[in-house]
C-alpha cells in the first residue's frame, strides 16, 4: 500500500457530492418500502421489518457520513479549528451491516444500495484513520506550560 492520502478540500467536496447523491438514492429506495409485496405466505411481514430495520441503519450511516464531511468542509472554510474537528469530527466504526437473515429478505436493488453505502462509509473510515495518524496535533500552549511546570517541580 502506498503513502496515505491527506484530506484536502477537493477530496472532501467530491465525497460530499457523492454522499448527497447516495443519500438521495437511500431516501428514495426506503420511501418505497411500504410497497413490499412478497408472494410467499408469512414473508411479507418479515420483509417489511427487514426493510424498516435496514432503512434506519442505512439512513443513519449516511447521516454520519454527511455530518463528517460537513465538519471537514467547515474546517477547510475556517469555521472549525483543528482541535474541534479532531474532537467532534470522528466517525463511528460501528456502522456495520445487518443480520444476514434479514439482509437476505431484501430485494437485490436494496442489497446493492446498502452495500454501496457500506463501501462509501468504509472509504471515509480509511480517510479518517489516515488523517488522524498523519497529522498528529502539536501540543497546545496549556499542555506545553503544564509539562514545563511539571519538569520544574520534579527537578
Amino acid at each position: 500500500m502506498g503513502q496515505p492520502i491527506t484530506i484536502n478540500p477537493r477530496i472532501v467536496e467530491g465525497l460530499y457530492c457523492e454522499a448527497l447523491v447516495l443519500s438521495d438514492e437511500v431516501r428514495h429506495m426506503f420511501a418505497l418500502s411500504s410497497r413490499i409485496e412478497d408472494g410467499r405466505a408469512g414473508m411479507e411481514d418479515l420483509a417489511r421489518v427487514a426493510m424498516s430495520s435496514e432503512g434506519l441503519r442505512t439512513t443513519t450511516r449516511m447521516m454520519h457520513a454527511v455530518a463528517w464531511l460537513l465538519n471537514h468542509r467547515a474546517y477547510f472554510m475556517g469555521e472549525l479549528s483543528e482541535f474541534q474537528l479532531r474532537r467532534h469530527g470522528r466517525l463511528s466504526p460501528d456502522m456495520r451491516e445487518s443480520e444476514p437473515e434479514q439482509f437476505a429478505l431484501l430485494t437485490t436493488p436494496v442489497q446493492d444500495l446498502v452495500n454501496a453505502t457500506l463501501r462509501f462509509y468504509d472509504r471515509l473510515l480509511r480517510l479518517d484513520r489516515s488523517w488522524r495518524q498523519i497529522d498528529e496535533p502539536t501540543p497546545g500552549a496549556i499542555v506545553r506550560l503544564r509539562e514545563r511546570l511539571e519538569r520544574r517541580l520534579a527537578g
